[in-house]
């Protein structure tokens, strides 16, 4: 999606988003949420847009792409340290937009997975500051990590359709349920899901949660296309994989908890705006199969 695209889907959001977002501070006696020479929605595309450039530091592409190439764009531009400050205060109006704009369409057809979202690194963890009392230590199939964890839902599209970010420590089946309440279908996730108790409370609400036996189960018999969509499982590690290395949701140069948040959400929100995402091809899966779906 273009710079000029972007700027047209998030302004016609904020004139709904800021009006009630004002009343809401006033009904509570705070102070007006957003006081600059650029608006709420310029903030907004600058930010979500930096995931999108390519550019892999933020002060680079401000100061290097937006102050110089895009000041007929952006006539009111402020000073770098004045547009950090303004971040923080995107971070309520991007998770609506995320929410409410951005997110796809239940298929049917789900997956689920997490990734670790380092901090810091192993090292530097004792003169840690800025998560300290957050982020946690967490064990992944690469060793430990300090930090988070994001959990995403996709449909077979490639569609975001939940995400939630946790400690680096915390079950990846603790926040399934809540993730997952609006789906119906099918879910495949990997053998971190494993849980009866968790099969049998998603079923209730007409999920499916279909995943690998581990090497001391006894094997289970699993329809033909199940064990189809259980090997094409990756496509939700190809969509973790754009999210850190296209995106960029991860990096450790963070130097404040509302900014760590709005780099979060504007890189999930670019994701959801590429053209061409991580999919299946479920008819020519299904092609040959004795079976309906």
């Amino acid at each position: 999606m273009s710079m000029t695209s972007l700027f047209c889907d998030l302004d016609d959001f904020c004139l709904t988003f800021e009006p009630k977002w004002h009343k809401q501070a006033v009904c509570n006696d705070s102070k007006p949420q957003f006081r600059s020479k650029l608006s709420l929605s310029e903030v907004m595309t600058i930010v979500v847009h930096f995931h999108q450039s390519g550019y892999r530091n933020f002060k680079t592409y401000y100061t290097g792409f937006i102050s110089k190439y895009c000041l007929e764009a952006f006539p009111n531009l402020v000073s770098y340290n004045r547009f950090v400050e303004l971040m923080k205060q995107t971070l309520l109006p991007l998770t609506v937009y995320l929410s409410t704009h951005c997110m796809g369409q239940v298929t049917g057809l789900s997956f689920i997975d997490s990734t670790p979202i380092v901090v810091c690194d192993n090292h530097r963890i004792w003169q840690h500051r800025v998560f300290a009392q957050m982020a946690e230590r967490g064990k992944t199939s690469t060793g430990w990590k300090f930090g988070f964890k994001l959990h995403i839902v996709i449909n077979h599209l490639g569609e975001l359709l939940a995400f939630r970010l946790t400690p680096a420590n915390t079950d990846d089946r603790k926040p399934v349920p809540e993730m997952v309440r609006a789906l119906v279908g099918w879910l495949y996730g990997d053998k971190g899901y494993i849980s009866e108790s968790l099969t049998g409370e998603l079923l209730e609400q007409g999920l499916h949660l279909i995943t690998k036996a581990r090497k001391n189960m006894k094997p289970r018999l699993l329809k033909a296309f199940d064990k189809a969509m259980l090997r094409k499982r990756a496509v939700i590690e190809s969509v973790n994989d754009q999210l850190k290395n296209i995106s960029q949701v991860e990096h450790t140069r963070h130097r404040s908890a509302f900014n760590f948040g709005v780099n979060l959400i504007a890189g999930l929100i670019a994701y959801t705006k590429q053209p061409l995402k991580p999919h299946i091809d479920v008819d020519q899966l299904t092609e040959g199969m004795p079976m309906a779906v």
